[in-house]
């Protein structure tokens, strides 16, 4: 007897289709592996450095796998060169996770006396600081009168090649004001040097310690063609096609223009195991599918549109070093989810390891109405980003309603525990003035490079201390970027559907367009927040009064700030922390003035924030005033006046 399967038309197709992805599986595993793929996916050596990869190449190393201006110069025992706008550098390591690397300058690098007057100047398209750069100029061929104004520490011995003095000295623009030198010394050559802010200090000691610094360089991130990232995902491996110099995509089979068209593991036993486990398996993944669909007829439309629309994302953004990771490997990590270190409303975070031992921070996102927007927005606006003060991503999970962010781990948490006095109580730490200053410059100049320095401008709209995150070393490093928005060229004005962020951080223009457009100038106005915040507005006023959650901290300080008393705040013990407390205070109102035009951009906050307290005036008191106590509102109608944390904001 002779039975029969009556099965739906689309259930024929989809045993048709699979079926022949099988076979194509199969002679896929069979062939022999691309001849450039085998070279390419191996990492090689070149000098004292080893274990690199795409984007460099070199003399012994294939120019199909690396891509253009990453060529290295190689010599047994040395650190390899690098040529960037035509001067070769030292390239003293390479972190290919964080897609940086370190490097100083070749002719500087042991002779601080090198008569190569030409300045540092990098090449935008594919490199960018990742430090506080200060340049220093070094100054050769001097008049006397000019190099007997230099104190002696600061000269350098340089001799021309018949022995005559050069006349050199080194400094930065602060140090010749202070000598009162600036634009006024007579040199025939300078040269100006990046070198990190911090290590400034040691630079003063001598000049033995200047050529330390040099040696030491400074850091860069590099930036490779989006390509890279469906082709890696794809199990590819990254390259230039020699003869266009286009990308390509090294593939097992053969070169592709974007993305291997099937993804193979790498154990070199594949061929085997298909092989032999290729029958059963199809024959169980038939069985299932069948299945499922005569039970259900919707069952293959089981992927939402949701997730179709973030897999076409994660296929074509983001940098070629974000690793994916499966549910399992997250559970791993954080040993099913043992340590949590915060919740917020997007989900928790927990303390993870990764197999190479480093500790992580795992964001863990909740199902959410958005369609995956948090999701998407974090992911895409901060791959685009690397600076010191933006937290680094370094992988993600996402697996349908499983979505996780693996986050670099900061030892030292958010910053709002450290400046609100309940918190900071239990943290059993409170920030000294000249640290919050300096946390303060950290958060400014990474906003100005979301603004300013990335390809495209990002908008964070949620800075607040919560979203501060504190290294070891206390160095700020922004975070959270789910409700950020990407502003293709440089747009000033966008538009946008409803308010984003946190009561008491929005910008007034954010929930009631009266206001003005929504702009970058939003963040800077949550960024005078912040620092108010820092700078004691809600916990740390020492004056007397009946309450002191009736007293809106703006319109207090500036009373005092109109008739110079003092700023009436706790923990100041000396003058240097009182400039501290008013440059903080000064700059922060003017970031939350209410039209956003009166507020100054980023780049103008670090200025000012790294200037002299004597320059800075006293900003214009905004339309506002203290409301009686009642529960807070955020009123955003067609009408003016809208209340939120304890505040009212009248437009005029």
């Amino acid at each position: 007897m002779i039975v029969h399967f009556f099965l739906p038309s689309h259930v024929h197709s989809i045993i048709i289709i699979t079926l022949f992805f099988l076979l194509v599986f199969v002679s896929i595993s069979y062939c022999e592996d691309d001849e450039n793929y085998t070279d390419c996916r191996k990492p090689f050596s070149c000098g004292n450095l080893t274990d690199l990869y795409y984007p460099f190449w070199s003399d012994e190393r294939s120019r199909v796998c690396g891509y253009e201006g990453f060529k290295l110069e190689c010599e047994e025992g040395q650190l390899p060169n690098i040529t960037i706008r035509g001067e070769e550098f030292r390239v003293i390591s390479v972190n290919h996770n964080q897609s940086t690397m370190a490097i100083a300058r070749a002719d500087y690098w042991a002779n601080a006396c090198t008569q190569n007057f030409a300045d540092i100047i990098l090449n935008e398209t594919l490199f960018n600081y990742t430090q506080h750069i200060q340049n220093l100029s070094l100054y050769y061929n001097c008049e006397i009168e000019t190099l007997s104004k230099i104190p002696p520490e600061k000269r350098l011995p340089c001799s021309s090649a018949n022995g005559e003095s050069l006349n050199a000295f080194y400094a930065t623009d602060e140090l010749l004001e202070e000598w009162g030198l600036l634009n006024r010394y007579e040199c025939l050559n300078t040269v100006k040097i990046p070198v990190p802010v911090d290590t400034l200090g040691e630079i003063w000691r001598g000049v033995d310690a200047l050529e330390r610094v040099l040696r030491q360089g400074f850091n860069v991130s590099y930036r490779i063609q989006q390509e890279c990232v469906p082709c890696v995902a794809s199990g590819g491996i990254c390259g230039t096609n020699t003869t266009t110099f286009n990308f390509t995509c090294l593939c097992r089979d053969q070169p592709h223009d974007s993305w291997c068209s099937g993804h193979h593991d790498d154990d070199p036993n594949l061929k085997m195991k298909v092989g032999i486990g290729i029958v059963p398996v199809s024959v169980v993944v038939l069985l299932v599918i069948i299945f499922c669909l005569c039970l259900r007829r919707d069952c293959w439309k089981n992927q939402t549109k949701e997730s179709e629309s973030i897999e076409a994302f994660l296929k074509n953004h983001g940098p070629m070093a974000l690793k994916r990771y499966r549910y399992t490997e997250v559970k791993k990590m954080t040993q099913s989810f043992k340590d949590k270190l915060g919740q917020g409303g997007y989900g928790g975070v927990f303390k993870g390891k990764l197999p190479d031992g480093h500790d992580v921070a795992v964001k863990v996102l909740k199902e959410s109405n958005s369609n995956g927007e948090e999701f998407v927005n974090e992911v895409a606006s901060i791959s685009r980003t690397s600076h010191v003060n933006i937290v680094t991503l370094l992988g993600f999970c996402y697996e349908g309603s499983k979505r996780a962010l693996i986050y670099e781990f900061m030892s030292n948490g958010s910053l709002e525990k450290y400046i609100y006095k309940e918190k900071y109580l239990r943290a059993n730490r409170e920030l000294e003035w000249k640290t919050l200053y300096e946390i303060a410059i950290g958060i400014a100049q990474g906003l100005e490079y979301l603004h300013r320095g990335c390809n495209t401008r990002i908008l964070h709209f949620d800075i607040k201390p919560h979203n501060i995150l504190l290294d070891q070393e206390f160095c700020p490093k922004i975070s959270d970027f789910g409700l950020a928005k990407i502003c293709h060229g440089r747009e000033s004005i966008i538009s946008m559907v409803g308010a984003r962020g946190t009561v008491g951080y929005i910008a007034p223009e954010v929930f009631c367009r009266e206001f003005g457009g929504v702009s970058y100038k939003s963040d800077v106005y949550s960024y005078g927040m912040l620092v108010l915040g820092m700078a004691g507005a809600r916990n740390n006023i020492c004056v007397e009064v009946d309450s002191t959650s009736e007293i809106y901290f703006p319109d207090w300080i500036y009373k005092r700030l109109e008739i110079d008393e003092e700023l009436g705040l706790c923990g100041i013990d000396n003058e240097e922390e009182n400039q501290i407390a008013r440059k903080l205070i000064l700059v922060s109102l003017w970031c939350i003035q209410t039209n956003p035009k009166n507020r100054p951009p980023m780049d103008r906050v670090v200025k000012m924030l790294q200037g002299s307290v004597a320059s800075l005036s006293i900003p214009p008191r905004p339309s506002w005033h203290s409301p009686s106590r009642s529960p807070p509102e955020l009123v955003a109608d067609s009408s003016t006046t809208i209340e939120f944390n304890n505040v009212v904001l009248t437009s005029n």
